[in-house]
């Protein structure tokens, strides 16, 4: 019989094992960081009813969906039932709209799980990958003030994960409709086409946004296309700057002045609440190309990586479940795309493998001491410590270089000399110095030096 390849589907990240604690640390920094704002844990299943999740037609998104069927339904030529999850967004929603008695409002959920999408396979883009979101869901009302919250919670995620200095760049959609329908651009889908096209900017550059709106797709007059690109093109550098070019903007329609209004209230909160203001931004470029954003609007990027795109975005909706539930559900939230952002960083450079899990290595110096050996990883372990024995001998040189290889910090020898002493001989890979220590008092000192390790340190506001 012939061997089959042992391949990788495209479009999935599978790592090893050092990539894979390093990618686990970013989740658990998300994840933590998430709970000390109040964000409750929920996870939904990976399959969805398929009129369930396909509750629009169209869409981008929608066409790539994966269905699911059973062997049972392929033989009764069925109806794919089931669909793999392309989002954790509409998935939320059905949670809210099926358990919203049950629910206490505002809904404060963090979600930490896989997706799929039929991707075309190219470099750096994914059919399987995690996303990390938050959402407030209120009941009827939600206040502006949950708005200011979520930049908050995004400057403490990445400022913990450390990967660099980043703006959180803020902008709102009624100001954005309100200031086009002043130019006469007041029908529902064309605004969603030109926000899309103005969406595009920091990527393709004025000059390319301006073709298009003023080309036979758009047919915008060049005035008005010359007005469209001085606003979008507002940036702000500090929140007094950011009021004053909001300020500078003139009067505008009802939906303008709602836009503006709570825009500023945003940003002044979001200084309140402890985000130092080199860390946001105004930026009336940002549009999200998604339909169901109604209000505020949010991208974060790496200020020394442009080039990496937005690494967290989200935004306001007036009406989370609309689709299953009478009630109104207005929500906030944002979501990290884990897996592109950990590529993208491993690409650039700004992050590495990391130190195995296994803490200690308990070499093999004489068979015959198999049993203290066992003991010693025993009392390790008891401590907290996580430790690896080696079970078969060998050279201790060939042990220390399995040590290094596998990214495990300290490799302890327990030869006829220690036993005699009872001590132990302490090997630390990191630093490339040993030193011994009684028995007794080789868990208080690993400790010692594991906690030190494991002050990550803090990118600098």
């Amino acid at each position: 019989m012939a061997q089959t390849q042992a391949r990788t589907m495209p479009g999935v990240l599978e790592l090893l094992p050092r990539e894979q604690i390093a990618f686990q640390r970013m989740l658990d920094v998300i994840a933590r960081n998430y709970r000390l704002f109040g964000f409750l844990p929920i996870e939904t299943p990976v399959m969805e009813f398929s009129k369930v999740l396909l509750t629009k037609s169209g869409g981008e998104t929608e066409r790539q969906v994966y269905f699911v069927q059973s062997t049972g339904a392929l033989e009764k030529d069925g109806q794919p039932e089931l669909a793999l999850r392309f989002d954790l967004t509409v998935p939320l929603a059905r949670y809210v709209a099926e358990h919203e008695r049950e629910l206490s409002f505002p809904f404060r959920r963090y979600q930490i799980q896989r997706v799929y999408r039929g991707e075309r396979a190219q470099r750096g883009r994914f059919r399987e990958f995690y996303q990390c979101d938050i959402d407030v869901i209120g009941k009827d009302h939600l206040s502006i003030r949950y708005d200011a919250e979520i930049p908050a919670v995004i400057h403490s995620v990445f400022r913990e994960l450390a990967i660099g200095p980043f703006t959180i760049q803020l902008n709102h959609r009624k100001l954005m409709r309100g200031f086009f329908e002043g130019l006469g651009i007041a029908d529902g889908e064309q605004q969603m086409l030109v926000l899309r096209e103005v969406d595009k900017l920091d990527k393709r550059g004025a000059e390319a946004v301006r073709a298009t709106l003023t080309g036979e797709g758009f047919g915008l007059a060049e005035d008005v296309v010359a007005k469209i690109l001085e606003f979008v093109q507002v940036r702000s550098t500090s929140l007094a700057d950011a009021v004053a070019k909001l300020d500078a903007l003139g009067s505008g329609s009802e939906t303008f002045e709602q836009g503006r209004d709570e825009l500023k209230q945003v940003l002044t909160m979001v200084r309140d609440l402890g985000v130092p203001e080199n860390r946001f931004a105004l930026n009336l470029s940002i549009a999200r190309g998604l339909d169901y954003y109604t209000g505020m609007v949010y991208e974060t990027t790496l200020d020394e990586h442009p080039e990496i795109g937005s690494i967290c975005s989200g935004g306001r909706y007036d009406n989370l479940a609309g689709q299953y539930t009478k009630s109104h559900l207005p929500g906030v939230g944002i979501s990290i795309g884990a897996t592109r952002l950990f590529w993208q960083l491993r690409e650039a450079g700004l992050i590495a493998t990391a130190d195995s899990t296994v803490q200690a290595l308990v070499t093999q110096m004489d068979e015959a001491h198999l049993p203290e050996y066992l003991a010693l990883a025993g009392e390790l372990r008891a401590g907290g410590i996580a430790t690896e024995t080696v079970m078969e001998g060998g050279k201790l040189g060939k042990q220390f270089k399995y040590a290094d290889r596998a990214g495990i910090r300290f490799v302890l020898v327990l030869g006829d000399e220690e036993l005699t002493k009872g001590t132990v001989t302490v090997k630390d890979m990191r630093r490339n110095d040993q030193f011994e220590v009684p028995r007794e008092e080789l868990i208080k000192a690993l400790r010692v030096e594991l906690e030190q390790a494991a002050v990550m340190p803090v990118a600098r506001d």
